[in-house]
């Protein structure tokens, strides 16, 4: 009876110290800028003209890539230039167009548009920015940039400088409704193609390794908050059963909505489903620290919150587009990308901690509580900063 008073005692002095831990935190939690923004693809609309000209529509990031910011990086406040970052998206449009237009010829010469293999140096058109407002959300430029189709050329390249991150080609032949479209990654070069004609098609493997790559990717390194996530369903208990139980509830809560959105059955606001990512970080840290077992209503709070996050996956694939006739293929090779990277997030939460200390008495004490209070810290911090939106 003694060993379990004192067991008891430990465990409540320990959760009495993370929420003090929690609690003290919000006053500066509240005062902090919300600033972070996720590191996007730019989206390029090439639209190939009748006469010969084409024009280019750049949807992107600018105050990142002038403020020097890595793709590398999660989002802009994981980046040393992060102060320089904020300060430019404080700037007026017109304000923040001068800089774009003196930093044009060093971006143009990462923008580079290939026909047949010979490179056309592009004109700026126009510069579309909106005045700040949000600042919670990152602030997207409208580049229009304009040039001449070779006389003959019969292949189009994109390739977009590695230190710019990835891309999203979607490109609009003259007389054509259909788009063909293509994810870029950082680093590499589109597909060369063809001007007129058929498109060819990528094989099945390779739209299968595609989209298995962006899904995996998603996931780590860049998805920080559905990292979280993960790992607060690590840390709920040191036994296999309860992790099974609730990664296969999450896998197939975020598998049904990723399909439902994507095929357009379904759809939910950003602004909605982004607060509420941030919220189930918060709702499962916070459960970590009151409670080491595997209850039901756990297993039927994270199946809910699957279906949120499935909503966030999808956002990736509707920027993207899936191609129409390997549809299902890559949304399969999506999800089973997403999966690997949640379950390399395990894994490496695993061998860091879970293999050498689960079983130590001070595990919980040490390892789950301080971590728990950090991710619902973290995940608060983002609820409140994405609400502020």
């Amino acid at each position: 009876m003694m060993e379990f008073l004192k067991h008891n005692t430990a465990r409540n002095a320990a959760i009495r110290a993370a929420f003090r831990l929690l609690l003290g935190c919000l006053l500066c939690l509240f005062a902090l800028p919300a600033s972070a923004h996720e590191i996007r693809p730019a989206i390029v609309d090439v639209h190939l003209q009748a006469d010969g000209s084409y024009q280019v529509r750049l949807q992107v990031n600018m105050e990142a890539l002038l403020a020097g910011v890595s793709p590398a990086h999660s989002d802009t406040d994981e980046s040393p230039n992060a102060a320089r970052y904020n300060d430019l998206r404080a700037l007026l449009a017109s304000e923040l167009e001068a800089r774009i237009r003196t930093f044009w010829p060093q971006y143009r010469d990462g923008v580079r548009l290939e026909f047949d293999g010979v490179r056309d140096v592009p004109e700026l058109a126009a510069v579309d920015i909106s005045d700040p407002g949000d600042l919670a959300r990152a602030r997207l430029t409208t580049l229009q940039i304009t040039g001449g189709i070779p006389p003959g050329a019969k292949t189009l390249r994109w390739t977009y400088a590695p230190q710019y991150g990835g891309s999203v080609l979607r490109l609009h032949r003259a007389g054509e409704s259909e788009i063909v479209a293509g994810w870029v990654r950082e680093g590499e070069s589109s597909a060369a193609y063809p001007l007129a004609g058929a498109v060819a098609r990528a094989t099945r493997t390779e739209v299968f390794a595609q989209y298995l790559v962006l899904g995996f990717t998603h996931i780590l390194p860049k998805g920080l908050d559905h990292m979280l996530f993960v790992l607060g369903l690590f840390l709920l208990s040191t036994r296999l059963s309860p992790l099974l139980w609730q990664v296969t509830a999450f896998t197939l809560a975020h598998s049904i909505t990723l399909a439902l959105s994507v095929y357009g059955v379904i759809a939910l606001s950003p602004a909605i489903v982004e607060p509420l990512i941030a919220a189930s970080i918060v709702a499962v840290a916070v459960e970590n620290l009151l409670t080491s077992r595997l209850h039901a209503w756990r297993v039927a709070v994270v199946f809910a919150f699957g279906l949120l996050h499935g909503l966030g996956f999808a956002g990736v694939l509707t920027e993207i587009g899936l191609p129409r006739e390997d549809f299902v293929t890559g949304l399969v090779a999506f999800n089973v990308g997403v999966e690997g990277g949640q379950l390399a997030v395990i894994a490496i939460a695993f061998l860091a901690v879970g293999l050498w200390f689960r079983n130590q008495p001070w595990y919980r004490a040490r390892v789950v509580i301080p971590a728990s209070a950090l991710i619902a810290l973290t995940g608060l911090y983002w609820m409140v900063e994405r609400l502020l939106g």
